[in-house]
């Protein structure tokens, strides 16, 4: 499908609705978003401003992408962080395991519930709310990165530090 036929679909009037909600004046605190180009509602740009409270993460200003598939809502963006950024459910390559994040289908590990992964009631707001969560209580029980997992664990103040340096990082960039 071409983009522009593809910028016509209920996929594309939603997500042009839920980028209007978001961008309202009175919404969500910390969190910015906008396209990653004008004529395509598919790629959004995210800016997550984490307030102090998250114990380790507070003060950092962290990009990220939300690519939205043809098929949203019924199957979920992925999101992938433009900043490094050091945490046992971000991959190296910044891209972000979550469970709202996995598609609906059954878990082939047993792991998750279905209650837990992707549905079509989840916005654009509940996946940053969820990742906002995630920075505050990482679950190392399914780590994307095991090392980053290992130091949550085993070696706090080194996972601090490092943390602390990817928002240090996040204030240059």
């Amino acid at each position: 499908m071409a983009n522009a036929q593809l910028q016509k679909t209920g996929a594309a009037m939603l997500l042009a609705k839920q980028l209007k909600l978001m961008q309202s004046t009175d919404h969500i605190p910390g969190i910015s978003v906008g396209l990653v180009d004008d004529r395509n509602v598919f790629e959004w740009e995210v800016m997550l401003m984490i307030n102090d409270e998250c114990k380790f993460y507070g003060g950092g200003f962290f990009r990220a992408r939300l690519s939205f598939p043809k098929e949203y809502p019924l199957l979920p963006p992925k999101m992938k962080f433009q900043s490094p950024i050091w945490h046992p459910n971000i991959f190296a390559s910044g891209s972000v395991c979550i469970s709202i994040l996995h598609p609906p289908e059954e878990d082939s590990t047993g792991y998750e519930s279905a209650s837990e992964r992707w549905s079509p009631v989840q916005t654009p707001s509940t996946i940053l709310l969820s990742v906002i969560s995630m920075l505050s209580s990482p679950n190392d029980e399914s780590p994307a990165n095991v090392e980053a997992a290992r130091q949550w664990r085993d070696d706090p103040v080194l996972f601090k530090q490092k943390v602390r340096k990817c928002v240090r990082d996040s204030l240059e960039a």
